[in-house]
């Protein structure tokens, strides 16, 4: 069975937005054309808390975009973003949530970030994902959605990772190319056996 996985299809993350993907906001309809060849729809959506350790006035003097060390790892700071309950955390207005099976929120947890739908930044704080997909019996992952080098990447590669069939429609994504992550985010995604599409 076949699931399609919309990744962080929000208002922040779309042209206007606190943290704009160029073009981000280009890909809604090809998304809802996708959803009714799957048998079932999960949207993942970013929910941070308002002092979120991944915004970069969480940390005087430091910029947004700069990379710091975080127990868990490299992260870059990002401006402050996808707030929760704020507007810019909505689903884009376009979006046809209604089909979801699931929506499944990350990044609530204030000191670790959350770009993989199945794991926190840590690479082992699980979000609960990969249990319901194999409980259902949704094997065949496809991923759309916001920003094809970070949380698409991430929870594509994860996904393979974890034993699932995992592909990337790249029409339906858009990337924020931070220094070359879109083409990073593509060789690290074939190495881990994702099907770029």
């Amino acid at each position: 069975m076949r699931a399609l996985i919309v990744v962080d299809l929000q208002v922040d993350f779309c042209p206007g937005g606190a943290l704009a993907v160029p073009g981000g906001d280009q890909i809604v309809d090809a998304v809802n054309d996708l959803m009714p060849d799957f048998d079932a729809v999960v949207l993942t959506q970013d929910w941070h808390p308002h002092d979120h350790s991944s915004f970069a006035d969480a940390h005087p003097g430091r910029d947004p975009y700069a990379t710091v060390q975080m127990p868990y790892g490299p992260q870059v700071l990002w401006p402050r973003h996808c707030v929760i309950g704020s507007p810019g955390a909505a689903f884009h207005p376009g979006l046809a949530v209604d089909v979801a099976d699931l929506v499944v929120r990350k990044g609530f947890r204030p000191q670790i970030d959350s770009y993989s739908a199945f794991h926190e930044n840590d690479r082992t704080t699980p979000t609960g994902l990969a249990g319901y997909l194999r409980e259902r019996d949704l094997r065949d992952l496809t991923f759309v959605g916001l920003a094809h080098d970070f949380c698409v990447a991430w929870s594509a590669i994860d996904a393979a990772r974890l034993g699932f069939r995992a592909t990337v429609i790249e029409k339906a994504t858009r990337a924020i190319d931070l220094d070359g992550s879109r083409a990073a985010a593509q060789a690290a995604m074939r190495a881990a056996g994702v099907h770029l599409a």
